[in-house]
């Protein structure tokens, strides 16, 4: 609706997974760097926690851009709340084996054949379990750390990549047998003052724009009510945005910040 006005080619602040509009802050390269170390090194098992809005999905989605070639097969599992049996179809189906069968024992075979197979290709196979905090039945918990006593002696046949909300670790700790077998740990932080400053140019940037529109009292506003949050961020710049097309300014001030604000609640 504003991009014309804004000289964009797209909304620069939708709240989707595009890795395009991933911002790197210190926090987030240290994640992707630990993520995409799990998967070359093949250590078994990672896990990324965040707090709600911090960028972790979009962050796995870039983890996948990143590794996204002929040395690894990748299954997302984007919605984890199911049963243990159409847990691992979901897995099965992710990695391209499609298959009406109900029995669990033919699931855990057929992926170790699926694993096996890749293994023989010279693949690397890694299973993603985004919101995996959902995940309330123990079972399914206990069917991961069963998936990674698939392995030779040399190594694992598969890399688990863990992704969740801050009460995922709880759980983890929980499961003893699990959580030892997680190499890889870290927990992602919302962005500082500067960081958001940033975060903003590069969505702008990336959409078509290469100069800055926020004046920096906006983005001392925008920081004080977002708390570095991505997800309200681009919730707040949206607004603004779009209040500064209806009324025609040249810049977004601190004023446009505070009318979004009134008008968001």
């Amino acid at each position: 609706m504003y991009e014309k006005y804004w000289g964009l080619k797209e909304l620069p602040f939708e709240n989707v997974p595009d890795p395009r509009f991933m911002y790197y802050s210190p926090h987030h390269e240290e994640a992707l760097t630990r993520l995409i170390y799990a998967a070359q090194a093949r250590k078994g098992a990672a896990m990324l926690t965040g707090e709600i809005g911090s960028g972790k999905t979009i962050l796995s989605r870039a983890f996948i851009r990143e590794i996204s070639n002929d040395k690894f097969e990748i299954a997302l599992i984007a919605n984890p709340s199911l049963s243990p049996t159409d847990f691992l179809k979901e897995i099965l189906y992710q990695l391209g084996v499609d298959d009406d069968s109900q029995s669990k024992a033919y699931f855990l075979h057929a992926l170790n054949e699926e694993m096996l197979k890749n293994m023989k290709n010279s693949k690397d196979t890694i299973i993603i379990i985004d919101e995996a905090q959902v995940i309330k039945d123990k079972e399914i918990f206990e069917e991961l750390r069963l998936l990674l006593n698939f392995q030779l002696n040399e190594r694992f046949l598969l890399t688990l990549i863990l992704i969740g909300q801050p009460e995922l670790k709880k759980q983890i700790e929980d499961i003893p047998q699990l959580e030892q077998r997680i190499a890889i740990k870290y927990h992602l932080r919302y962005l500082d003052l500067e960081q958001t400053a940033k975060y903003i140019f590069h969505r702008l940037k990336t959409a078509g724009m290469d100069k800055g529109i926020f004046t920096k009292e906006a983005i001392e506003k925008i920081y004080e009510e977002t708390k570095g949050v991505p997800r309200r961020i681009n919730n707040l710049c949206d607004l603004s945005l779009l209040v500064g097309y209806s009324q025609k300014l040249n810049v977004i001030d601190s004023k446009t910040i505070i009318k979004a604000i009134e008008d968001g609640r």
